[in-house]
Formats: structure tokens, C-alpha cells, sequence
């Protein structure tokens, strides 16, 4: 146990030799105040009122103590270590194309809602691009946002320019975002059902040494199928992510389930704080008050 003022604890000298003095002083053995009685003090009563008299100075020592301050640590705590994971979309004109009872863009944002039920508390991003990138909803442990986010940006509506598929483009514009966090882990999955030019002559390894470096780990959804292309494999196997296929809805589920499972929450400890501790102090001062007031109607040292 710690004080938050220890030196006021000086003052429990004065409770010690009120007791001492209580304890030490010499009683006569007159019972009752007449002349001619022959009674005789009874040592066991003695014992029973200075008892009795002692409660009062333990009420004042109690008070003192809480004058100091106790105070107690906090039981170890963990938390969990947040997780910024953003979600790199492709709405090119390919993700139109029939998968299961809609397409791969309807199945790629109902998965993605999926997701955000298993990782709840960390942060979510969402970043659409084709030839063109768009950051549609910042990190934010908010998924309102992500949630509403499908009907606006579906690839039969987006503008012509976002027609095609630059990969590159796409994961060096959510490598910005990320890295305006400085807290957490850093994650980007990217939904994609195409190859891309700009991953070629070297530039993919190039992204992932960056991605890696900046602590991005790089999972790939190929929503098609014909294999994911190589550069799209290569760049997260250098970052520690890894490459999947789904060329149905149940098996883009299970890819996010798989992902949840190989990036798991990490639980961080939090130091014990320092509380203050009054109740036990307040009880026993509560308990003491009482047997006070009880005693003192008839266990009390009478001088005569």
C-alpha cells in the first residue's frame, strides 16, 4: 500500500500515546460513588473499559490514515492492439462479370462485410481504383461507412476512366494511407480479378520491398478463374501476406476467413494504474463510530 501524502502519517504518534496513556494509567478501585462500599474492582472490567476507551483514538487514526491518501495498484489489464486494414476494391469493367447470384464486386463487398463482424475494433479503410484511384472511406473503426459504400461505386456506374486495372497505382495510393498511422499494425487486402501492367520489368518487386519496409502486410483476393498472376503472388509473399484464389462467393468467405485467422488480434499489457483506496479505511472508521456510540452509554471511565 502507497500514500498519496505520506508524511501526514507522522500524526499517528498522537493515536499512539493516547492509547498508551489510556492502557498505563493507574484506575481507582472505587465502583460507585458512595462512602462505606465494600466492592471490589474487578480487573476483567478494567480490561472491558479501557477497551472501550481505546475505540475513540482508533476512530482518530483511522481518520488520519485517510488524510494520507491510500492508495492501491490496479489489477494488470491487456488490450487489444489495434489493426489499420484497408481494403483496395477493383471496379473495372471485368468485375461485372457473373459470380454466383450477382458479380464479383457484389460478391467482393458482401465478403468484405463479413470481415469487419470478425474484427471488431480495429480500423477500416476502403480505397476503389481502376485506372484511377479513389480513397471512398478513411481509417475509421466506424464500418457505417464501408458498410453503405456498395451501391455508389459499382463498376456498370463509375466513370470512363476507371475502366481498366493499375494494381501498382492502386497499392502505392493505400500505402499512403496507411502510413499516416502510427499506431497498429498495418494491413491491405486487395479484391482484384485482373493482371496489370504496371506490376511488370521489376516494379512489383519494388512495390513490395517498399510495402514491406514501411510494414504493410499485402493479402490478394483474385475473384476469377484463371490463376492469380505472379506479380500480384510476389508481392505478398515479400510483405508476409499471402495470395489467394476465389472463383465463387463460399470461397471468398473462407479467404477472409483464412486471413482473419493468419493475422490474428495480438493483446498488448497495460500497466497497472494507481487507485486511490478508501473503502476499507471508511469501513473500519464506520465500525469503530459505532461501537464508539454504543460503549459510551455504559463502558466509560468514571475519575471518582
Amino acid at each position: 500500500m502507497t500514500f498519496a501524502h505520506p508524511w501526514l502519517l507522522l500524526l499517528l504518534l498522537a493515536p499512539l500515546w493516547l492509547l498508551a496513556w489510556t492502557w498505563r494509567r493507574r484506575t481507582g478501585a472505587v465502583v460507585a460513588p458512595f462512602d462505606g462500599s465494600r466492592a471490589r474492582g474487578s480487573r476483567w472490567l478494567g480490561v472491558v473499559v479501557d477497551t472501550a476507551e481505546s475505540l475513540p483514538v482508533l476512530l482518530l487514526a483511522a481518520a488520519i490514515v485517510l488524510l494520507a491518501g491510500p492508495q492501491k495498484l490496479s489489477e494488470p489489464k491487456t488490450r487489444r492492439v489495434l489493426t489499420n486494414i484497408e481494403f483496395c476494391v477493383d471496379i473495372s469493367g471485368s468485375m461485372t462479370a457473373k459470380f454466383g447470384d450477382g458479380s464479383r464486386y457484389d460478391g467482393a463487398m458482401k465478403a468484405i462485410e463479413g470481415f469487419l463482424d470478425k474484427r471488431k475494433g480495429d480500423a477500416f479503410g476502403l480505397t476503389f481504383f481502376g485506372n484511377n484511384v479513389l480513397h471512398w472511406v478513411p481509417l475509421t473503426s466506424d464500418t457505417s461507412a464501408v458498410r453503405c459504400a456498395p451501391p455508389f461505386m459499382r463498376p456498370e456506374n463509375v466513370p470512363p476512366w476507371f475502366g481498366g486495372t493499375e494494381i501498382g497505382k492502386a497499392l502505392m495510393a493505400c500505402r499512403e494511407v496507411l502510413r499516416q498511422r502510427d499506431e497498429g499494425d498495418r494491413m491491405l487486402i486487395l479484391v482484384s480479378d485482373g493482371d496489370s501492367s504496371d506490376l511488370y520489368g521489376g516494379n512489383d518487386m519494388e512495390i513490395a520491398d517498399t510495402l514491406r519496409k514501411d510494414g504493410i502486410v499485402v493479402y490478394c483476393i483474385h475473384v476469377a478463374e484463371y490463376e492469380t498472376p505472379d506479380p500480384v503472388v510476389n508481392i505478398a509473399a515479400v510483405t508476409g501476406g499471402a495470395a489467394f484464389q476465389a472463383d465463387d462467393p463460399a470461397a471468398l468467405s473462407t479467404v477472409f476467413a483464412r486471413i482473419d485467422g493468419m493475422q490474428q488480434t495480438k493483446l498488448e499489457k497495460v500497466s497497472a494504474e494507481t487507485l486511490d483506496d478508501f473503502e476499507p479505511w471508511c469501513l473500519l472508521g464506520l465500525s469503530l463510530l459505532a461501537l464508539a456510540s454504543m460503549t459510551a452509554f455504559g463502558l466509560r471511565y468514571t475519575p471518582w
